[in-house]
């Protein structure tokens, strides 16, 4: 691992370097997600061949634990045992109300392009004024309003570290992402959407929940130009990408939340379950798969819930 503490100046030239402002022009909001043509579409489309769909999305998040600290709420409006209770030939019916302030360490969720700022902008150099009280003006989640199909590429680093998850603030490093490529015998390209396994939830069923402040695996600040280089369309972890505790760089918290959304426009998918799809690969010897995620069509949303299928 790089034991090089980054330093303010030095994550500040990194983001620089990272930078797609204007690239896809000045009135952008989409970010990487350009990178997604109709030909990567169908190419993605061609992987599916046994039609098998795996949900890579974690139950919603009700029960209060050490990392899910705001629940989520589910409540029945109407139940089974008062359905009946109506006028008599009267619809007999149950329904129920969910309810969710999905940012945080516990629901399964993208981050749209308007939740993270550095020195007061956002993507493309739009400014916190752009987010109102009433919502996003600018690159809300909104721009992935018809989806977002595409190729998804599963790392399982932890899976070719030969180990069953990587211990809480352990930072992958470039090193780690070449060695599980080759170990899988993929390679992510421009347009995909890349998963990184980190077996956090392994490690949950077996240890138990443990708040995230006491750490959590992610990607070094380092591998963040090779995201860049590669073309990664969109980014998914079973953790937030981001490491904790990290370096503790002032000003710096969250390098990937930071120079990934801010800096390259890259919409970052958080608290993935990545187990069942992570087997289903390691069954197939196949780590590419048809990758499809529908955010709610929220108005001047900062992002959504979400329940992202790998198709193969």
């Amino acid at each position: 691992m790089n034991q090089t503490p980054p330093t303010p100046e030095s994550m500040q030239t990194l983001f620089e370097q990272c930078k797609n402002w204007g690239r896809w022009g000045d009135d952008d909001e989409m970010g990487t997600l350009n990178l997604i043509t109709p030909a990567k579409r169908a190419a993605a489309a061609a992987l599916v061949r046994d039609g098998s769909a795996v949900s890579c999305a974690l139950d919603f998040p009700t029960l209060p634990a050490p990392d899910n600290p705001h629940p989520a709420l589910h409540m029945m409006n109407v139940a089974g045992d008062a359905c009946t209770l109506g006028p008599v030939g009267a619809l007999q019916a149950t329904s129920d109300f969910i309810g969710v302030s999905f940012h945080g360490m516990a629901s399964s969720h993208i981050d749209a392009l308007c939740h993270i700022y550095v020195d007061g902008q956002m993507y493309n150099g739009y400014p916190t004024t752009d987010v109102l009280s009433t919502g996003a003006r600018r690159n809300s989640i909104m721009v992935a309003a018809d989806g977002i199909v595409t190729r998804g590429v599963l790392l399982d680093v932890a899976r070719a570290l030969e180990v069953t998850w990587l211990e809480p603030g352990y930072q992958i490093t470039l090193a780690d992402l070449a060695a599980t490529e080759e170990a899988q015998g993929v390679q992510v390209e421009p347009g995909d959407a890349l998963l990184v396994n980190t077996g956090r939830h392994r490690r949950r069923e077996e240890v138990g929940a443990w708040p995230v402040r006491d750490g959590l695996a992610g990607l070094h600040a380092e591998c963040l130009p090779w995201l860049h280089e590669r073309g990664v369309a969109i980014l998914g972890c079973d953790g937030v990408s981001d490491p904790f505790p990290g370096f503790g760089v002032p000003g710096w918290r969250m390098p990937v939340h930071q120079v990934g959304i801010a800096g390259m426009g890259l919409h970052l998918l958080d608290n993935l379950e990545l187990r069942a799809v992570s087997d289903a690969a390691d069954a197939r010897q196949r780590w590419e798969f048809l990758f499809v995620v529908a955010p709610l069509r929220v108005e001047g949303g900062t992002g959504s819930p979400v329940n992202p299928l790998a198709v193969f």
